[in-house]
């Protein structure tokens, strides 16, 4: 651009200069240039060159706020974090034991109702002396059952999340280093926008993986405390019935 400005005021400037010699006959023949006139013709065309000049800037100028608004409204190439939904997908897959629940029992509810307290036991035929039937005792029992298998269930569900996660670590590290790239490589504003939202989303995914890591770890400890309450409440009915 800086060449074109300086070709652009030679140009105007020898023109003008071409234009302004004005070669006056003189005694014996001898032809003599009006040096007045020069001197105009020389401020006319400087005067000329400058307006070319800041002609020419302007359009410079104008040029680069044209470019300017092409990059603001280019947006990302490509969208490097998509894949949200697949991941939480995956990891609710191996961590949700609420649907192995209502699968069981028919829903939370009802799983709950299998665990009962010390006043419900004591009240039970079980733990009288009068003993309870073979269809109480079975219940008992299938109760029992359901607890450990409940408990087994919930470990599991905590250790396959454990194990994707571990699956998506390096994977995560590579999205995230493209994206920090792809960031720092933005050309324009909309560029720019859409990469941050892109960090933002990947970011808010990486919460969403440890709020459903947390869950399957708050389950496995809660089935486990519900297992363990059930079984001291009937030990103390028990003792109680015995001391009776």
């Amino acid at each position: 651009m800086q060449h074109v400005r300086f070709l652009a005021a030679k140009t105007a400037l020898a023109a003008v200069l071409a234009g302004s010699i004005i070669i006056t006959p003189a005694q014996a023949g001898i032809p003599v240039i009006d040096g007045g006139n020069l001197v105009q013709n020389v401020m006319t065309a400087i005067e000329s060159v400058a307006q070319t000049l800041k002609q020419i800037e302007q359009y410079q100028t104008q040029l680069q706020q044209y470019e300017n608004m092409l990059q603001n409204t280019v947006a990302p190439a490509a969208y490097i974090w998509d894949q949200a939904q697949s991941t939480i997908n995956g990891l609710m897959a191996a961590t949700d034991t609420l649907n192995y629940y209502r699968n069981q029992l028919g829903s939370v509810d009802a799983y709950l109702g299998k665990f009962q307290d010390v006043a419900y036991y004591r009240g039970s035929p079980c733990f009288s002396a009068t003993g309870c039937s073979d269809a109480e005792r079975a219940a008992m029992e299938q109760n029992g059952s359901l607890a450990s298998e409940s408990q087994k269930k919930a470990n599991d569900a905590l250790f396959k999340g454990m194990e994707q996660q571990q699956r998506n670590l390096s994977a995560d590290a590579r999205q995230l280093e493209r994206l920090q790239s792809a960031a720092q490589g933005a050309t324009g504003q909309m560029q720019a926008i859409g990469y941050a939202n892109q960090l933002a989303a990947n970011q808010a995914n990486q919460l969403l993986q440890i709020r459903s890591l947390l869950i399957a770890q708050q389950n496995a400890a809660t089935a486990r405390m519900q297992a363990q309450a059930d079984l001291e409440a009937q030990q103390q009915a028990a003792g109680a019935t015995s001391r009776e």
